[in-house]
């Protein structure tokens, strides 16, 4: 049995979540979570973690095109540091550059319209994501410590 990752494309909006399956294969997009406030949007994480028995996070790391960080790479690094600390789980980032257009991409292939891939690609961009860890054999390294 493969230790579930539950992968998060952070956004200001919404949330793409994908998890992991139990032989560490393959990624499931689950429904974004539309953001209201921190404490229901912890609530909501903290139920799928525990539906699903989540032992690590996975986050979508923006970087600019060079592989530097800007602002909303740094909203996420606080974002992420605040969830781990309060779900007590370690955490790790992945580089999350083009996983959008690889989402995009998918959900045209399938002939999906507009309205309809918009409610799919963030979810979408979170298991493309998480894919790219899966097929790699692993987590990147921890970058925070689970809290005891």
């Amino acid at each position: 049995m493969h230790e579930r990752i539950l992968s998060i494309d952070y956004g200001r909006v919404r949330h793409g979540l994908a998890v992991s399956d139990g032989l560490g294969l393959m990624a499931h997009p689950l429904p974004c979570l539309k953001r209201t406030d921190a404490a229901r949007d912890e609530a909501h994480l903290r139920r799928l973690i525990d539906e699903r028995d989540v032992l690590h996070l996975l986050l979508g790391l923006p970087l600019n095109m060079d592989g530097s960080e800007g602002p909303m790479a740094q909203e996420v690094r606080r974002f992420g540091a605040t969830l781990s600390a309060r779900l007590k789980l370690p955490l790790h980032y992945e580089d999350e550059r083009l996983s959008t257009d690889e989402a995009e991409t998918r959900l045209q292939a399938q002939g999906l319209r507009p309205r309809e891939r918009r409610k799919l690609r963030d979810s979408l961009a979170a298991a493309v994501i998480l894919d790219g860890v899966l097929g790699r054999g692993g987590l990147p390294p921890q970058v925070e410590p689970a809290p005891q």
